[in-house]
């Protein structure tokens, strides 16, 4: 078994861990991923402080790139030395969700979310003592050494860097997703956007690629408006000072936004974001709350004012088709890639990295091993 660090979370609610684990080598269908870098995500965070339940201890992290160093048998679609982008929500091939081109769906990816572990029921990670430690999202990209299923995997086969292919293996799809595919955003549409993270900011981009001629960004730090005016915003509103929904009114002459996103995942912004919506518009949820989480809606609007309310998991997108897609529209200029990357980190800084982006400091951060 190869030994490598890894940043594992024993409790939540505590910091992560950096110590050497063992790897089991890959079993059938399976892959060891050598890790180049991995993304510092919301999604993580919301494990790391309870809000996501998830039996410890585990290695976090779902968003990457990186180098496929050896595989199991049967494994076809990738050899050793090919890079790799992870696929946190792995999918058959073979259901009816699947089949219906919503692999996010499947029940295999579903599995491995929550109970921590592989399609066998069982770990491929150990302390050097011993002790099982679970995957998460059947992925674990905070590990330099990961052993993934194949069907978590897809070839990157342009020259991409792998700091741009981890940004767009989970926020990019994500948020160009929700407005492309959930929502299906036309051209000449009002767009509102609640939360500029990593996701939202994506959101943000996908507006103004599909022709968005009015993308209101909303947050509460008020350093986001520079990043979500870099990538496409026409206006930026603080909600800790401006009730946003009267502010989107304003200025879309009282009648709210064709198109609303919640990319925060908090009840009160997904209430906001539903309120601030006209007649006839679609509101999209696309953060990750907590596990309890509630939201009160009018459920009036949804009859009178036709209303739709909807979610989406990996913006609604097909990873195998639809990345190597992403990965064009940034070499043909629509695409920006570099203003999203804040700064990076070395896997030792890692709860650091988790502190700033708490406190709203970056727009996405990165892990990085070379």
């Amino acid at each position: 078994m190869p030994i490598a660090p890894a940043a594992i979370l024993y409790e939540s609610g505590k910091p992560l861990v950096i110590e050497d684990i063992r790897v089991s080598d890959p079993g059938p269908a399976e892959v060891i991923v050598r890790m180049k870098a991995a993304g510092v995500c919301h999604s993580d965070l919301h494990v790391m402080k309870g809000d996501l339940p998830m039996p410890c201890p585990i290695i976090l992290g779902h968003e990457g790139a990186g180098v496929v160093e050896a595989v199991g048998a049967g494994v076809t679609s990738v050899q050793p030395g090919d890079r790799v982008w992870p696929i946190w929500r792995s999918s058959c091939g073979r259901c009816e969700y699947c089949q219906l081109g919503r692999p996010a769906l499947c029940e295999l990816g579903t599995a491995m979310r929550f109970t921590g572990l592989m399609p066998d029921g069982k770990t491929r990670f150990h302390t050097l003592g011993g002790t099982p430690i679970r995957h998460y999202a059947g992925v674990s990209t905070f590990s330099s050494l990961s052993c993934m299923p194949e069907s978590a995997v897809v070839r990157i086969e342009s020259d991409i860097s792998n700091e741009h292919a981890a940004l767009i293996s989970c926020g990019v799809i994500t948020g160009l997703g929700a407005v492309t595919h959930a929502a299906q955003v036309r051209p000449g549409a009002t767009v509102a956007v609640f939360g500029c993270g990593g996701v939202g900011l994506n959101i943000v981009q996908g507006a103004r690629m599909v022709g968005a001629v009015k993308i209101i960004a909303v947050d509460t730090v008020a350093s986001k408006e520079a990043h979500a005016k870099n990538l496409g915003a026409t206006h930026f509103i603080n909600s800790t000072d401006t009730d946003p929904v009267a502010a989107i009114k304003e200025l879309t002459h009282g009648l709210g936004a064709d198109f609303t996103f919640e990319a925060i995942g908090l009840p009160e912004p997904i209430e906001q974001a539903f309120d601030a919506t006209r007649k006839g518009g679609t509101c999209v949820v696309a953060g990750i709350c907590r596990s309890d989480a509630r939201a009160r809606i009018n459920v009036n609007q949804l009859l009178y004012a036709e209303k739709t309310l909807k979610g989406t998991l990996y913006g609604s997108m097909r990873p195998r088709i639809d990345l190597p897609r992403i990965v064009h529209l940034h070499q043909c200029g629509s695409l920006a890639l570099d203003e999203l990357l804040t700064r990076t980190w070395r896997l030792n800084e890692i709860n650091e990295a988790y502190a700033s982006l708490e406190r709203g400091e970056v727009a996405r951060s990165l892990i990085v091993w070379d």
